[in-house]
């Protein structure tokens, strides 16, 4: 075996199961939260009769977020896609606290997978940690080494419900020591499935001490509870000076597109496709956003019976920040639909405001109603 090898097959078999066995029975002795919040439970099972839901299934649309003041998770929900009303009355459904050794989480993911199950990531950061109290530095390690916002770790998150969900902590520098122990950043992961490879694909923004940040990708186990392969760079931005991050995959048709932003002027949204889902995406040098001020998070939806697909992204360069959105049907030209609540924009916010860097799902009428039920 070869020295690499074994270095992963001891991360993989000695560390994670001793990681998960805490996290579990962390996760079995959390006491509730207060307030109306989904469950953290130490397992879960697909729902008797349970089955992949078809197109016509689809009724609504959940959007899962997070915002600055909460460093917790959010959800929305939508009948049409245009109108989002907060399904907790703007307040958290998951608190950060208590999710990962930050005590805040940020830039939420949310898919189905084949199998029905929904599996939800994100970044295990809280950027206002010393404000709040929670540690005495700005970061976990010196900025002027690992640069801003240094974390190690994602968490991951499995559902068949939308209310119960397992959790895990996956620590990049431990499960991947040989090639991860320097890592200066752990960010904005999402799941996408391999149909090649019939397994969950999770990528996201990482670097190396305070290099340029850039995109990997991994494999996930079937339960949704650890990485199973060394993180490769899935794209390579041609000057190497500047980082990309968070990477958004759609595939459609036999194409996937990726959507990222370089940190490159015209700051802003870029756009690549390849025909392969983790490898092989041309670069395009054009600025895809309408956007003036900063944006990130880019992330792509289809509407609900239509071949339209709609870019949202994460306007922080505004203050307070807002969600942006353009539609296309082709991927090379983009209509903008402006900003939430914004004067001529189709798109609404109800109850909420301040979304940061999140994603839209389809879900079914039962699906809405039983997160309705829930938190009613």
């Amino acid at each position: 075996m070869k020295r690499r090898e074994m270095t992963k097959a001891i991360a993989a078999g000695l560390m994670m199961p001793f990681a998960f066995c805490q996290q579990t029975a962390q996760a079995q002795s959390r006491p509730a939260a207060a307030g109306r919040q989904l469950r953290i439970v130490p397992t879960i099972a697909p729902v008797a009769g349970s089955r992949a839901p078809a197109e016509q299934d689809m009724q609504a649309y959940l959007f899962v977020y997070f915002k600055d003041e909460t460093h917790s998770v959010h959800f929305a929900t939508s009948t049409d896609g245009y109108t989002f009303t907060d399904i907790n009355d703007g307040q958290p459904v998951l608190l950060g606290k208590g999710l990962g050794e930050q005590q805040g989480v940020r830039d939420p993911h949310l898919m189905r997978g084949p199998d029905n199950a929904f599996y939800m990531s994100m970044t295990d950061l809280h950027i206002y940690a010393r404000d709040a109290g929670l540690r005495s530095t700005e970061w976990e390690r010196p900025g002027e080494d690992y640069g801003w916002g240094n974390n190690r770790a994602l968490i991951l998150m499995k559902s068949y419900d939308l209310v119960n969900w397992t959790h895990a902590l996956v620590r990049i520098d431990q499960l991947f020591p040989a090639d991860y122990a320097d890592i200066g950043a752990a960010w904005a992961p999402q799941t996408i499935f391999d149909a090649d490879k019939n397994q969950l694909m999770v990528y996201f923004t990482t670097r190396h001490k305070g290099g340029q940040n850039y995109l990997v990708y991994s494999y996930a186990n079937a339960a949704y509870t650890t990485l199973e392969t060394t993180p490769q760079q899935l794209f390579h931005y041609p000057d190497q000076t500047k980082s990309t991050i968070d990477g958004d995959i759609t595939r459609v048709g036999n194409k996937y597109h990726l959507f990222y932003v370089a940190h490159d002027a015209p700051n802003g949204l870029r756009h690549a496709v390849s025909d392969r889902i983790n490898t092989g995406y041309q670069f395009d040098p054009r600025k895809i956003d309408p956007e003036t001020v900063a944006c990130e998070a880019p992330m792509v939806w289809r509407r609900i019976g239509s071949k339209n697909y709609v870019l949202m992204y994460d306007v922080f360069g505004l203050k307070p920040n807002n969600m942006g959105f353009s539609e296309t049907a082709d991927f090379t030209t983009f209509k903008n639909l402006g900003r939430f609540n914004d004067a001529g924009s189709p798109m609404r916010a109800t109850n909420f405001s301040g979304p940061k860097h999140g994603s839209v799902m389809h879900i079914t009428a039962p699906e809405l109603a039983r997160l309705k039920a829930h938190f009613a």
